[in-house]
């Protein structure tokens, strides 16, 4: 008898919590197979040059985006929105603060992220979560973010790419063993499947497999031993978690086989950083090399919306 009344006298504060949308319960995650089923047919092709709109942090940088529209050729545009460490929550926030908003947007390509996604100025939306990704998910609502993203771009026909990270050199578990096991246990299963669920029709979120293409270089470097300046994937980094110039080389050519699908295989390696500097150069075997690997991931990857066999 206690229990009914009890559930009869808090009913009607659940239902005004609702009304004001203070008691919300989380979808749950979107299912495994119609996850999977999301893709099954490769993204549309690309009818030319694209303008893209980053958001993220420093592993997105300034040079990385300046370098990929050096690979895309004339008529690839850009413009982000970054911060340091940033979460998707400050980008998507207003009241959120953004760590390092101005000294990171201090630069022509910046433009307010609401108010670019709202544009139509661009063809494509790059996002991506601060590192260390359990902790983003466990107190700054990845996929709450990334579902507010994913639903706003779809809104204004923009499809959605997450660039998948990594994370410290130094990690205890180990910098390999935490990108093999993140991609699904994190990535998928804790950020895009509760974001897709989210969504009213969810949508392909296609995947950027940065983490995997950083980890597929560091096994060929380990398996055929050093190519041009690289030694092992600790000469792609700057410190224990920023690429260098190398690192930001390898990215840009990520970004371009996921965003053009079209192989990297072949492209220039001699570009130069967002300030107009020379950036470091790789050389023609470890660009070459990187090239190969790059398509080798990204093309046999369904979640980057290439298709199969390219």
């Amino acid at each position: 008898m206690f229990k009914r009344i009890a559930l009869f006298a808090i009913a009607p504060v659940l239902l005004i919590l609702g009304a004001f949308g203070l008691f919300v319960r989380d979808p749950a995650p979107l299912d495994a197979q119609t996850f999977s089923a999301l893709y099954t047919s490769p993204a549309p092709v690309p009818g030319g040059q694209r303008q893209i709109f980053h958001i993220g942090h420093s592993l997105v940088g300034r040079d990385m985006p300046a370098m990929l529209a050096q690979l895309a050729g004339e008529g690839h545009g850009y413009a982000s929105q970054l911060g340091w460490g940033a979460t998707l929550k400050s980008h998507w926030d207003p009241d959120e603060p953004i760590n390092g908003f101005d000294q990171e947007n201090d630069h022509p390509a910046y433009r307010d992220a609401h108010e670019a996604v709202e544009s139509g100025d661009y063809d494509a939306l790059v996002v991506t979560e601060m590192v260390e990704i359990k902790d983003a998910i466990q107190y700054f609502d990845s996929p709450v973010h990334l579902g507010n993203w994913a639903q706003k771009a779809t809104q204004n026909n923009l499809p959605v790419y997450l660039y998948e990270t990594w994370h410290q050199l130094d990690d205890e578990a180990g910098w390999l063993n935490r990108i093999d096991q993140d991609r699904t246990a994190q990535w998928e299963d804790r950020v895009m499947r509760p974001a897709l669920a989210r969504m009213e029709t969810p949508q392909p979120i296609y995947v950027i497999p940065g983490g995997q293409v950083m980890a597929a270089v560091s096994r060929y470097l380990t398996e055929n031993g050093p190519v041009g300046p690289l030694t092992s994937h600790e000469d792609l980094f700057r410190d224990k978690i920023h690429f260098n110039d190398f690192g930001a080389y390898l990215m840009a050519l990520t970004h371009y086989a996921v965003l053009y699908q079209r192989s990297p295989i072949r492209l220039p390696h001699t570009l130069t950083r967002a300030d107009g500097t020379p950036a470091d150069d790789i050389g023609p075997e470890a660009a070459l090399a990187m090239q190969q690997i790059v398509w080798d991931v990204v093309a046999g990857s369904p979640m980057t919306g290439v298709p199969a066999g390219s």
